[in-house]
């Protein structure tokens, strides 16, 4: 069977998670109208309806930890036994992506081991900021450890920064926020090194890299601000936005898409439905843009939709071979 999209972002909603999030107070995650309703069939008619063949589901914010450790890691776990279920029972239309208890460290690295070697995740997410810990952080050096060893995905998600409610002025993070909380961790992320120490580990940057293409040659400028006379030069913003992947998830058609285009290499990009907290109606007519924008020719838009991201995941080649 040849695959018609690959869609790398998109979300699940098990009930027992739902119930998590209402019981921590987040019944209007990070600002939003509520909770999207999600079940496996409710996501295949979705799939259906938009051509996707296989959906690589993670855990969207806030994540699974909401202020104890002991829970978070019960919760880790439920969901990734799910997700897991989720794809051994349709492995040729579910993967998925395994959530870690951060910031407890040491429960993250025996969830990521866990996860990626008993349950054959096919990476994992991470927030932007994990109650403050940005991805830049020094303390998340044994998680990237594991993945790059593994030669594994991480898959980035944003979520509400220390301090968003203010921020945001009052509107839904989702909308302005969260592209500034992408932007911020991103780049936290790659001048900090990760990249180069971590270089196995394959970066999903979403929503078609926030702002970071627009900022590039701004952060290019003022990195002698942050070398010392004599110190260590900061990695190149534009040699790491070549080596990361990103996702089209949201509304990048075209303004946002061609300046993606201007710092990507156009192999590492990936469509990305954001289901279900992009309604399913709203991806309908978002895919279709995709499908219609004259940004992308025909080969580059099928690479997007599936060859790239069956590259960045063999498996996916496979589940469906004859």
């Amino acid at each position: 069977m040849t695959r018609r999209t690959v869609d790398i972002h998109s979300h699940f909603v098990p009930d027992f998670y739902r119930t998590a999030l209402i019981d921590a107070g987040h019944d209007h995650p990070d600002g939003i109208k509520g909770i999207p309703e999600w079940n496996q069939r409710l996501a295949l008619d979705s799939m259906d309806r938009l051509d996707i063949d296989v959906a690589v589901l993670s855990i969207s914010s806030p994540g699974v930890h909401f202020g104890d450790d002991a829970k978070a890691a019960e919760l880790a776990r439920a969901v990734n036994e799910e997700a897991a279920r989720l794809k051994e029972a349709n492995p040729d239309r579910f993967g998925f992506f395994a959530s870690l208890p951060l910031p407890d460290i040491d429960a993250s690295i025996a969830e990521a081991r866990f996860a990626l070697d008993e349950l054959h995740a096919d990476g994992i997410v991470l927030e932007t900021n994990h109650h403050g810990m940005y991805l830049g952080d020094e303390r998340l050096e044994a998680v990237y450890a594991e993945v790059s060893a593994r030669s594994s995905v991480i898959f980035i998600h944003p979520t509400s920064a220390p301090g968003a409610e203010h921020l945001a002025l009052g509107y839904p993070r989702p909308m302005l926020e969260f592209m500034f909380e992408t932007t911020r961790s991103v780049t936290n992320m790659i001048l900090s090194g990760v990249l180069e120490r971590h270089r196995d580990a394959r970066v999903v940057v979403p929503h078609a890299g926030a702002a970071l293409s627009v900022l590039a040659n701004r952060i290019e400028l003022l990195l002698p601000l942050l070398t010392p006379p004599g110190g260590h030069v900061p990695p190149s913003m534009r040699e790491a936005l070549r080596s990361l992947h990103f996702d089209l998830a949201g509304a990048p058609v075209d303004e946002l898409l061609t300046a993606l285009l201007s710092v990507a290499d156009p192999d590492n990009i990936h469509y990305g439905s954001d289901y279900p907290f992009t309604p399913a109606d709203a991806c309908v007519g978002l895919k279709k843009k995709l499908d219609g924008t004259s940004t992308l020719d025909g080969e580059l838009r099928q690479r997007i939709l599936s060859e790239n991201s069956l590259r960045l995941f063999p498996r996916l080649r496979t589940a469906q071979a004859p």
